[in-house]
Order: structure tokens, then C-alpha cells, then sequence
């Protein structure tokens, strides 16, 4: 076999390659002589069918067969001899020009960049930090109240935080409008489910009060028809109830799965919950950090056939999201362009990643892999179960395996960039701040 390569430009190759056509004859007689030992005909028993016929049914099949293998094969053999690294997949065309005794073909492809990781040195990382304390514990037991919060009736004003019920009719200029109207209609006061001027207008009011409040819609509100517009709503206050939280007793112990509702143990559960959460948010924040540094200390020639291949697993994924979401997307097509900038970022991110890794040895260790399995194990009620769970499932243990690989190589840039610890605010981390 005879292959030249030929740079056609940054990244991409095209590889020219020829196959003796007298070796793609043999292959395809011998593949149909060992066809014939088994083929039925009719009127022929297997086995004794003439090689004429067989070669006449078979042989085009074959013969295709045969060119895409011996094609594979030459590609896989000089690409190997030549010590390429190749990006996404090849794309082959034969050569009308060759001549009668030989099979020429081109194959078009890119391949990987060659680079030098950029220097870290001076480059500063900000480093959340946050210990776990007794005041964490009560801010998130305060979570959990509000989320098992009930309501009771009551005869007076509302007020912020109350759950009031209305019917309300909307009027611009005297006419109504689409969705400006509604019976029975609860929510709670305060927490910016309605326009302020609604809201100021319903606050104070008793239950059977009516009353006429004007609103002016925000220049950007979402519908169209109203945005800029001033409206009248006719609001009448069915029912005013006011919240109440469960108290931190033995029975709320229980309400959080805690079967003997004993309340210390319900705190060394919901902390050792908080730590691990903490602990994973935290990773998480110095992860982007750390990944943003090499993006913007890291210049690659990016292969165009890595990218769109990236964006198309990226429009499979949303497309599986939005059909969980009970969308159907049949005739829904989702444009790959989309999704090209964070294609690029994601492609660069993981050829920088390749490219440390290789150099300093940062492959994940089985160690590394079960570590992090029993981590997050810890959160299910029978962790052994979940951890064989995990190395029965071949695609969910190469995920932990390509997060200690991501461990490590945060680790290795730690350790070569300044790091300056910065004390995160708990209820900002935890996306409870007001």
C-alpha cells in the first residue's frame, strides 16, 4: 500500500492512499467461496449452489464489502505509519484518475493541535471557603420550615406573607384584555408573584373588600399587548390566611425521615446534608475558575469536525430535555448554531484538559474513582447497594472517572497558579439569598 499526506491547511490533512485491485479480488472471492458453503437457493441445497450464482447474487455486495474494509484498514495502517493523531472522522472519495490495477482514494480529515500549555504563574484564583456551623444548621432548618409552611384563616388585613385569595378583572381604557382576569385566584403577598402595583393595592385589604386598583404594565413586560400600558383592576379579597410554620420538635424530626423523631439527630443528619452540599458547591465554583484560567491562558487551533460534533450532542441532549419536559419534537428541528460558542468552549476545554493530562500524569486512579462513589453513595439509604450499583453501570463509572480526571487537573492548577482564600456568604451559595 502507497499513502502520501498533503497539509491543507492549520489542521487539515488529506491522505492519499492506493489498494492493488488484484488484493480486493481475492478478498472478494475468498469472502464468496466461504458464502457458498452456506447459501440457499432455490432448487439448489445448501452448499452445492454454483459459484456463478453466488458471485452473480452476492458478488456487488461483497465486493462493497470488502472496499470499505480494505479502505478502513489502509486508512488505520497509514495513519499509524505516519503518526497522526486524528479529530472526528475521516471523509473518503475514490480517484476516477487511477490507474486500471489499483484502488486510489483521498481521505480528508483534521487533526488534534500540537501546543504548549500556557503559564500559570501568575495567574490568581479566588478560593470559596466555608466551614459548616451551628448557625448554617438553623438557617437551613428556617428552609425547611417555610418549605412545610400551612395556612389558617383569618379575619383582618393582609399582610406580606399571607396567602390571600381574589378575583380580579383587568380593563385598559375600559375594555378587558386576555389574561387580566381570574376567580379564586391564591397566592401568596409579597413574594412578587404580582406586579408592585397590584400587590400594593391588595395589601391592607380585608376579606370581602373590593376595591379598584390602577396599574401601569413595565415597558418590557412579557406581553406585548399591555407593556407600556395603564390598567384598572377590579379586586375583590375573598380569603386572607395566615402562614404557619411547624415547630422544631420530635414530630417535624420525623416529617424529615427521622423515625424516632429525636431533634439532635435530625441536626447531625441535616448538617452532614449541608457539608456535602456546601462542599459540592464550593468544588463546583472553584471548577469554573479554574477552567475559565486555562480557556483564557490556553490559545488552540480548535478542529472544526470536534466542534460540530459537540454541537450536535449538545442539540441531542436538549432535545432529550425538552421531550422529558413533554414537548414533542418531531417537527421541532433544533439549530446546532445554537449551541457553537459553548461547543468551542467545551471542545478547547477538553483538548487543554488531554493535553495536561497527558503531560503530567493526571489519569484518574481506581482509588480516586471509588472515593468519589462512596461520596456520593453517602446520600442514598443504602449506600453499598448504590456503590455496585454504580460499577455495574459502564457509562455512569467512566463519568466518575472523567471527574477525578477533572479533580486532578484542578489539583495540578492550584498548585501552579496564586491561590487567595475568599470567605463565601452561605445563603449566596446555598441560592437562598433574598
Amino acid at each position: 500500500m502507497q499513502s502520501t499526506v498533503e497539509n491543507l491547511g492549520q489542521l487539515e490533512r488529506r491522505l492519499t492512499m492506493a489498494v492493488p485491485v488484484a488484493k480486493i479480488d481475492q478478498q472478494v472471492d475468498e469472502r464468496l467461496k466461504r458464502l457458498a458453503r452456506t447459501v440457499k437457493m432455490a432448487g439448489f441445497r445448501p452448499g452445492k449452489v454454483p459459484m456463478k450464482l453466488v458471485a452473480q447474487q452476492y458478488g456487488p455486495q461483497v465486493r462493497s464489502e470488502v472496499i470499505g474494509d480494505e479502505i478502513q484498514k489502509a486508512f488505520s495502517d497509514a495513519v499509524r505509519d505516519q503518526n497522526l493523531r486524528v479529530a472526528g472522522y475521516p471523509r473518503f472519495e475514490p480517484k476516477a484518475d487511477a490507474p486500471a490495477d489499483q484502488l486510489q482514494f483521498d481521505a480528508t480529515f483534521e487533526v488534534y493541535p500540537e501546543f504548549e500549555p500556557g503559564d500559570l504563574s501568575g495567574v490568581t484564583i479566588e478560593r470559596p471557603t466555608l466551614e459548616v456551623t451551628d448557625a448554617e444548621v438553623d438557617k437551613t432548618i428556617e428552609v425547611l420550615r417555610k418549605q412545610r409552611v400551612h395556612y389558617h384563616d383569618v379575619e383582618r388585613a393582609a399582610q406580606d406573607g399571607d396567602r390571600v385569595t381574589i378575583d380580579f378583572v383587568g380593563t385598559i381604557d375600559g375594555v378587558e384584555f386576555e389574561g387580566g382576569k381570574a376567580e379564586g385566584y391564591p397566592y401568596v403577598l409579597g413574594e412578587g408573584g404580582m406586579l408592585p402595583d397590584f400587590e400594593n393595592g391588595v395589601r391592607g385589604m380585608k376579606p370581602g373588600e373590593s376595591k379598584n386598583v390602577p396599574v401601569k404594565f413595565p415597558d418590557d413586560y412579557a406581553g406585548k399587548d399591555v407593556a407600556g400600558k395603564e390598567a384598572s383592576f377590579a379586586i375583590t379579597l375573598k380569603l386572607v390566611e395566615e402562614p404557619h410554620l411547624p415547630e422544631v420538635d420530635s414530630n417535624f424530626a420525623r416529617m424529615l425521615g427521622i423515625a424516632d423523631g429525636d431533634v439532635e439527630r435530625m441536626r447531625a443528619e441535616i448538617k452532614a446534608n449541608v457539608e456535602r452540599e456546601v462542599k459540592k458547591r464550593l468544588n463546583a465554583e472553584v471548577k469554573q475558575k479554574v477552567m475559565q484560567a486555562l480557556v483564557d491562558n490556553n490559545s488552540v487551533d480548535l478542529p472544526n469536525s470536534l466542534i460540530e460534533m459537540e454541537q450536535e450532542r449538545l442539540v441531542q441532549n436538549a432535545r432529550r430535555d425538552l421531550e422529558a419536559r413533554g414537548l414533542k419534537m418531531d417537527n421541532m428541528p433544533i439549530d446546532p448554531k445554537l449551541f457553537e460558542e459553548q461547543a468551542k468552549r467545551r471542545v478547547q476545554l477538553g483538548l487543554i484538559i488531554g493535553e495536561l493530562v497527558r503531560r503530567h500524569n493526571l489519569s484518574a486512579t481506581p482509588e480516586q474513582v471509588r472515593a468519589l462513589i462512596d461520596e456520593q453513595s453517602q446520600a442514598y439509604e443504602q449506600p453499598a447497594e448504590v456503590v455496585k450499583w454504580f460499577y455495574s453501570q459502564p457509562e455512569r463509572l467512566a463519568e466518575f472517572e472523567g471527574l477525578a480526571v477533572e479533580d486532578n487537573v484542578i489539583d495540578w492548577v492550584l498548585k501552579q497558579a496564586k491561590v487567595v482564600d475568599q470567605p463565601a456568604d452561605f445563603e449566596k451559595l446555598m441560592g437562598n439569598a433574598a
